[in-house]
């Protein structure tokens, strides 16, 4: 409120057609902008990356990548130029290899913990395309109630929580299902906990988001409920039960394939399933790596011929722009906000028009970049991503009885009373000369070409 009611007159003063200012709407702004600023600072490096198909004594092909050249480990930027990766492949060429090692290890992926606020509206946002508001929306609804039978029926818990904790009577409801669904072989000897994995500033008053009641399954509700409905529900519903399953198992195979003085290295991986655990009910985008590539069988010492060499060019891409799952994600990480106010945070910044949505990537307009540039030169310290967490860590602690909130709010007034005084004093072009550093191109193009024009 204070920064808000404070904040936002100056900018309808010294930026007319500025709407609003936020605490954390305009860090949520400025984390946009200075990723769209990495973009288009970026400058592209070229390099090159080699694979080879072998075949083995039994005539079975090995895909392998290189990963040692001259006796040193092969990093990105080993090969930058094609002149490098020709020279490389020549010496390659004209090189025996043969099996050096081969290596099978059991690999275990424990099931995620079941949905928060800021994870569900990732994992919509990526499975399905639902924006922020969007999931809430539809998750609202399914908390509110859907009437089955004549009877309104909640079908989840709350969905505005930190809490990684389920209910000792769910869990028990859970175990009974998996035990019957599936078996004991995909029963934890012990309820799997999750409190141990708490986000920073989490409040925690709520469980997770789970199903009312796990035996209710997404087929039972089908017909009661719409399409994004029950996209939703069958999300949250087979990630609850899942992470009280068991770990799925992997074996973890690798092969190095060696030249004679042991100085270039090729490298096979694959993966197989042993035991799919969790997997049986829920699968991720995470769980991909783990899919199946499966290796012919070898002997260590066994000589392989090479059957063909790919070299390919590559660039480096400059940072993605945030689009809603990625931008959730990087205010949890840094502690700015509340997961619960997330979704109305995103959409202020697209009502105000200050950021837009293109490919489902927030780029911000030319009157987000100056708004923030403004804030960033005249109110630094309210948009610094490390003061406004210790902010939520000390809100936090007023919520808890630690620390008093009038002394909170005196620290914090003190100072952001003289900063409000101080920027009111200046007067608009000693404004726009602040923002000419950072920002004069976008201030002042359109008034020069006007001048071309009429020249």
């Amino acid at each position: 409120y204070l920064v808000g009611f404070n904040i936002s007159p100056i900018l309808w003063t010294k930026l007319p057609g500025s709407k609003s200012a936020g605490r954390v709407q305009s860090v949520a702004l400025k984390l946009i902008t200075e990723r769209e600023h990495q973009i288009e600072i970026f400058n592209p490096k070229e390099y090159w990356s080699l694979a080879s198909d072998f075949i083995n004594t039994d005539n079975k092909k090995i895909f392998s990548k290189i990963s040692l050249f001259n006796g040193e480990k092969v990093e990105r930027f080993t090969f930058k130029n094609k002149s490098e990766i020709d020279e490389a492949l020549d010496r390659i060429n004209k090189s025996k290899f043969k099996i050096k090692d081969i290596n099978s290890k059991i690999h275990k992926r424990n099931p995620s913990g079941p949905f928060t606020t800021s994870t569900l509206q990732q994992t919509a946002s990526s499975k399905f395309g639902f924006g922020a508001s969007r999931t809430m929306q539809i998750a609202q609804r399914l908390y509110q109630g859907i009437d089955i039978n004549g009877e309104t029926t909640g079908l989840i818990t709350y969905m505005r929580t930190d809490g990684t904790q389920i209910s000792k009577d769910a869990i028990l409801d859970f175990r009974n299902l998996i035990e019957k669904d599936f078996g004991k072989e995909y029963l934890p000897v012990n309820p799997n906990n999750y409190e141990g994995k708490k986000a920073k500033n989490a409040q925690e008053a709520h469980e997770a988001i789970r199903p009312t009641d796990i035996k209710r399954k997404p087929s039972d509700i089908k017909k009661y409920v719409n399409v994004d409905q029950l996209k939703l529900y069958d999300l949250i519903w087979h990630r609850a039960l899942s992470s009280q399953m068991n770990p799925a198992e992997f074996y973890r195979n690798s092969i190095t394939i060696s030249s004679e003085n042991e100085k270039i290295n090729f490298r096979a991986n694959g993966s197989l399933v042993k035991f799919d655990g969790f997997l049986k009910v829920y699968e991720s985008s995470e769980t991909e790596e783990d899919s199946t590539n499966i290796l012919p069988e070898c002997n260590t010492g066994d000589e392989v011929i090479i059957l063909k060499l790919t070299d390919e060019q590559h660039f480096t891409d400059p940072p993605p722009r945030y689009s809603e799952a990625s931008l959730v994600k990087k205010m949890e990480e840094l502690s700015i906000g509340r997961p619960s106010t997330y979704a109305s945070i995103i959409s202020v910044l697209s009502t105000r028009a200050y950021v837009e949505m293109v490919n489902k990537r927030f780029h911000p307009t030319d009157r987000g970049k100056l708004i923030s540039a403004f804030l960033e030169k005249l109110f630094t310290r309210y948009v610094d991503y490390n003061f406004t967490a210790d902010l939520e860590n000390q809100l936090d602690e007023i919520t808890s009885g630690k620390i008093k909130w009038i002394k909170v709010l005196e620290d914090f007034w003190k100072d952001f009373f003289i900063n409000i005084n101080s920027v009111k004093e200046k007067t608009t072009r000693e404004v726009l000369d602040l923002l000419n550093d950072s920002l004069g191109n976008l201030i002042f193009e359109k008034n020069e070409q006007d001048l071309i024009d009429r020249n």
